[in-house]
């Protein structure tokens, strides 16, 4: 069997189809389909359903896919106990993560560590969505749940709060309510509930059972501006109103906590790379636990 032939297998089975895994693999389609030929003749066995929609995974395909994980960790982990100890971290290393965590804190500390290692590429997807490890559509995952499926190492970061937040206009405006009862008095701005990616987001009863959003962004920068802007009462991550001076807390509700994770596959354990950089955000966050 040709491990090249298996890590193209593995390429189009996360892709789920045929020309995007060429694409991330930068090899010619028909290439792909005749080395996934070439492995289905050596395994006597059809591992794909190749439909127009994309390429499924046949019984027998699930079955080699766990295989063909545990080959390529084995890969991994070889290619690592070789390197030399004082070799130089290189080659790109790609985190999701909300866009809050991302943007705000991430996204400035990062400079620090691609100077730290001159042959290191960091991908930083700050956005509001899952990102499928299994998939590899990133190396590092930050999320707001532990994982409980899934070949996955998961380590908490940290606890953060989120709580009800407006600018000083509009409390000059319209003043700001006592309790939670009074918040149907005032405009919120609030999240488009059908596009929460984590159970866990789904708060706005926690701070109020009639909770209407008259402006809803799936964003928690964009609802942060949009508060600062005098749109309304907002839900915050507390880290980030603190940086807003134009804010000011609401104490019509208590603050709520929820926590970030930190999330890698498992096959990626003896990547120096990932290492560095998971070490690197946990030492970062760890500077900083106060903020959030």
């Amino acid at each position: 069997m040709n491990w090249d032939d298996v890590r193209i297998f593995l390429a189009v089975a996360r892709a789920g189809q045929i020309l995007g895994a060429a694409r991330r693999l930068e090899l010619n389609h028909a290439t792909v389909a005749r080395r996934l030929d070439a492995l289905e003749n050596a395994l006597r066995a059809k591992l794909f359903r190749r439909l127009t929609t994309g390429s499924e995974l046949t019984l027998a395909g699930k079955r080699f896919l766990e295989i063909a994980e545990r080959m390529e960790a084995g890969m991994i982990a070889a290619r690592s106990a070789v390197a030399e100890a004082d070799e130089e971290i290189s080659g790109s290393v790609r985190i999701g993560a909300p866009d809050g965590f991302g943007v705000a804190f991430l996204a400035r500390h990062l400079g620090d560590l691609t100077r730290q290692h001159r042959d290191l590429t960091v991908q930083l997807v700050p956005v509001p969505r899952f990102f499928s490890l299994s998939r590899r559509e990133a190396d590092i995952a930050i999320t707001v749940e532990r994982p409980q499926e899934g070949r996955l190492v998961a380590g908490k970061l940290v606890d953060y709060t989120l709580g009800l937040f407006a600018s000083r206009d509009y409390a000059a405006r319209h003043g700001l309510p006592k309790n939670a009862a009074e918040l149907s008095q005032h405009a919120l701005v609030g999240y488009v509930p059908d596009l929460i990616v984590s159970p866990s987001l789904d708060y706005e009863a926690e701070f109020s059972p009639h909770w209407h959003s008259a402006f809803a962004i799936s964003s928690a920068l964009g609802l942060a501006q949009a508060v600062q802007a005098g749109a309304g009462i907002g839900i915050l991550h507390t880290f980030i109103a603190r940086s807003m001076p134009d804010l000011i807390p609401v104490e019509a509700a208590a603050p709520i906590r929820r926590s970030y994770w930190l999330v890698y596959h498992e096959t990626m354990r003896p990547l120096r790379r990932v290492q560095a950089v998971a070490r690197f955000i946990t030492a970062a966050v760890e500077r900083e636990r106060a903020l959030f």
